[in-house]
């Protein structure tokens, strides 16, 4: 008999774990204690831009294997109890704040059938499965559980999810690892990499992964920085040692850095974690890579005032992407967004574009001026800032949108324009890390 699941948690993580279980062939309940969640959801819609997710939602709830639910009571049928609530960072400080994990394991503890599993899925602080685990077993001595960390890109979580590049499990004993491989078994079918591990190593391995690739896209964006001092073009270094299989061309894209819901709390999260332990200096590095990754947003800022003026005051700015990456409506810590209000808050008059996180963008920043047309946004710029790599400014033609704007200069603050065809058009080109951006 299948096992059937349950799903704790129904923001950007759970909602797409559950649906990617259903799809695999489970009954999946989901479950929030947000009761307006819970009702779009049901209807098959979702509460953020993911692509794919909706369709695979809206089809896995006709099939009668995903529902939701904000009522606990009905997790008890489950065998296998997913915890996929968020773990923000807490105000005033780095640390993560596990209110949410700890209400969750409180929820469903007593709920869990005699040899039933909970396995947490949030990126949590080292050392916490361990409490949760004694916390479980002391109000349930029948039940388990066990760390199974996501690794999910936004833009590409169903992807992911579905066909995960390696699958961690952090297990105290055989019995909770079996469960997991009946669980992952057509990604086993699949032959995907599967890792046994502690429960501390299993925490670890997110936030060591996040730190590592937090530390590349810094080290390029600080190679970046040499670059502009030296006259070099850190486009065709990156291209260069990224030829090095022992290096590789991933995460190697200079620009205004890393933002979003998971890298910058992550490591915040861990860095307070290791002093916690008494290894703050293992970590030290961390620190500079976090000062570095918010340097870049205030070089982007400094090439504005170096093309227009000191004084910002009144000077009409286009801000060409909101979100913090593409394929995402996701603002949370955008290096995007965060430079705009910041340009606004010296006086310039901004106006946001972005294809899909504009209303989110504006509930963080309602000051800011939005607009839904790329040539809306672009009207009078005295200089445009393109901040989102969206494949849809990438296709704008430089030579038809030229006399729409005031001042034909653009930042590319993702490395990512055609410089040659941007200058060819009579655009005033620049972009962090190259030289001859003239």
């Amino acid at each position: 008999m299948a096992l059937k699941l349950s799903v704790i948690g129904t923001g950007y993580l759970g909602a797409t774990h559950a649906a990617c279980m259903a799809s695999l062939g489970f009954d999946v309940i989901g479950f929030d204690t947000e009761a307006s969640k819970i009702e779009l959801l049901s209807k098959g819609k979702v509460p953020f831009y993911e692509p794919g997710l909706e369709e695979l939602l809206s089809e896995q709830i006709k099939s009668g294997r995903l529902t939701f639910t904000n009522n606990v009571a009905d997790l008890a049928d489950a065998d296998v109890h997913f915890i996929c609530v968020g773990t923000p960072q807490i105000k005033n400080g780095n640390a993560a704040d596990l209110t949410y994990v700890n209400s969750a394991l409180e929820a469903i503890a007593k709920l869990v059938k005699p040899g039933g599993l909970v396995v947490g899925k949030s990126t949590v602080p080292v050392g916490t499965a361990t409490k949760l685990r004694n916390r479980l077993l002391e109000l349930n001595p029948k039940a388990d559980l066990a760390w199974n960390p996501e690794f999910l890109r936004e833009g590409f979580a169903v992807e992911d999810t579905l066909r995960p590049n390696r699958l961690v499990v952090g297990v105290v004993n055989d019995s909770a690892e079996q469960i997991l491989k009946e669980v992952y078994a057509t990604n086993l079918k699949d032959k995907t990499p599967w890792v046994r591990a502690d429960l501390p190593t299993a925490e670890l391995v997110k936030v060591a992964a996040n730190s590592f690739l937090a530390t590349k896209i810094s080290f390029i964006n600080a190679m970046a920085e040499i670059c502009e001092a030296a006259g070099g073009d850190v486009t065709v270094l990156a291209k260069a040692i990224g030829y090095d299989p022992r290096i590789g061309s991933r995460f190697l894209q200079a620009g205004i850095g890393f933002g979003g819901g998971c890298l910058p709390k992550d490591i915040r999260a861990f860095m307070a974690r290791a002093e916690e332990l008494g290894a703050s200096q293992a970590v030290e590095f961390l620190k500079e890579i976090d000062a570095i990754n918010l340097r870049a947003r205030q070089r982007v800022i400094e090439l504005v005032r170096k093309d227009l003026s000191d004084d910002l005051q009144g000077k009409k700015v286009a801000i060409l992407g909101a979100a913090f990456k593409p394929d995402s409506d996701d603002v949370r810590d955008s290096p995007a967004l965060d430079i705009a209000a910041q340009i606004q808050a010296a006086g310039a008059v901004v106006t946001v574009h972005d294809p899909k996180a504009i209303a989110n963008a504006q509930k963080r920043f309602p000051a800011l001026n939005f607009a839904d047309d790329v040539n809306a946004t672009l009207k009078d710029a005295e200089i445009v800032l393109h901040l989102t790599e969206w494949k849809i400014y990438q296709e704008i033609d430089p030579v038809k949108v030229k006399s729409i704007v005031k001042n034909p200069i653009v930042i590319d603050g993702r490395n990512a324009l055609d410089r040659h065809l941007w200058q060819s058009a009579g655009w005033k080109f620049r972009a962090l890390g190259r030289s001859n951006n003239e």
